[in-house]
């Protein structure tokens, strides 16, 4: 089941349509990083996988929900509960000092099946980028776990404009340390 949030069938947060929240997403595709087929064009896209052997998918799964794994792999988390739920706050905080990044965000989908956990978030105004992002992780046919990060941005600040090609290449290289991070806790547990 993917609970969704904003979406036809969507629920929002208090198990309503989810309408009055989306008003404060600063894009209109909401979902889209959870949804099979093609991200939305006007975006830059990342879809990046990483294997994560024969861990336990429940491990991968409560690191991911619990925002273990953002933790882990260096990112202050700052959510309005313990648990990735549509319509939680979470604000994720690169950096150090005056130089820290803040990314508000709303987790708009979550996903729970018996072969699949995960969520996505959506970008809140004062985030650096416009669009959503999605923390998957899944079990193959052959028992093997895959974590999957998809993601559709726009630059929303000016120095992720002035930043250019390099953000893409950034953002690339956080989503392989997200996979490292996450098989390291894997393996742990």
């Amino acid at each position: 089941m993917v609970a969704t949030h904003g979406v036809p069938g969507g629920l929002g947060p208090g198990g309503g349509d989810g309408e009055d929240d989306v008003d404060e997403l600063t894009y209109a595709e909401v979902g889209a990083s959870c949804a099979p087929g093609a991200l939305p064009p006007g975006y830059r896209h990342l879809r990046h996988r990483t294997c994560l052997g024969a861990c336990s998918l429940e491990a991968a799964g409560e690191a991911i929900l619990t925002w273990r794994m953002h933790r882990a792999a260096g990112v202050r988390i700052e959510a309005s509960a313990p648990r990735a739920a549509v319509g939680v706050v979470v604000t994720s905080g690169l950096g150090i000092g005056p130089l820290r990044l803040s990314a508000p965000c709303r987790v708009v989908a979550v996903v729970d099946e018996v072969d699949r956990v995960g969520f996505a978030y959506g970008s809140l105004p004062g985030h650096p980028a416009t669009g959503e992002e999605s923390f998957v992780a899944e079990r193959a046919d052959d028992g093997r776990v895959w974590f999957t990060i998809t993601a559709f941005s726009r630059p929303a600040r000016w120095y992720m404009r002035a930043a250019g090609p390099v953000a893409p290449l950034l953002q690339r290289a956080y989503a392989r340390w997200c996979g490292r991070t996450l098989r390291r806790l894997c393996v742990g547990a």
